[in-house]
């Protein structure tokens, strides 16, 4: 089972996209929400609160 390359939520069989970029890197989203947030506008997933990075960032602090 494959798991989104920017919010971290598990993708079910047959859903999501899988991404390949040029130097073989493999990347897995499971909405157009988190491709655009990785690929076209460059964000780090720990500082967006809806991904599961910025949970544990948050969760470590506290």
């Amino acid at each position: 089972m494959a798991i989104c390359s920017f919010c971290g939520n598990a993708l079910r069989k047959g859903t999501g996209k899988m991404y390949v970029k040029t130097d073989g890197r493999i990347l897995y989203f499971c909405s157009m929400k988190c491709e655009k947030n990785l690929l076209k506008l460059g964000r780090k997933p720990r500082k967006m609160k809806w991904t599961e990075a910025y949970q544990k960032v948050k969760k470590g602090a506290a």
